[in-house]
């Protein structure tokens, strides 16, 4: 997944339900039936406060974790490329092997701090790990 900073959701920390914005994310989703009820999503994500390398679950809801993989201003306006393990995220965030996700999202949240907020993302591609 590349990704480039933009304009931080000011004042958003994930780690408070009233100022749960962020920035840039890419959400990946395992949907079950109900949807509604029981989908599972991982989303990982740029914050404006909560520490980088930090895992948060969602303050609205049990069924979203939040992989922490930048914090803050430093990095804005610099492309990055992430690799993540989104099988080992899954079994870190939920305790149990995952099926293959169904959905993937980008999103930018800015609806509890009424602030901006932008991101560039790239290309994000699922690769076989052949370590494993």
């Amino acid at each position: 997944m590349e990704l480039e900073g933009g304009q931080a959701a000011g004042g958003g920390d994930i780690r408070k339900k009233e100022t749960s914005d962020l920035t840039g994310h890419v959400l990946v989703a395992w949907p079950r039936m109900p949807a509604l009820l029981r989908t599972r999503l991982i989303g990982y994500v740029w914050d404006a406060t909560a520490p980088a390398g930090t895992m948060e679950r969602s303050r609205k809801t049990s069924l979203v974790t939040f992989f922490i993989l930048h914090s803050g201003p430093a990095e804005l306006g610099r492309w990055m490329v992430e690799r993540r393990n989104v099988r080992d995220d899954y079994a870190s965030a939920f305790g149990e092997e995952p099926s293959s996700p169904g959905v993937v999202a980008i999103s930018i949240d800015t609806n509890d701090t009424h602030s901006t907020a932008e991101a560039v993302i790239g290309r994000i591609a699922f690769t076989r790990d052949s370590a494993k």
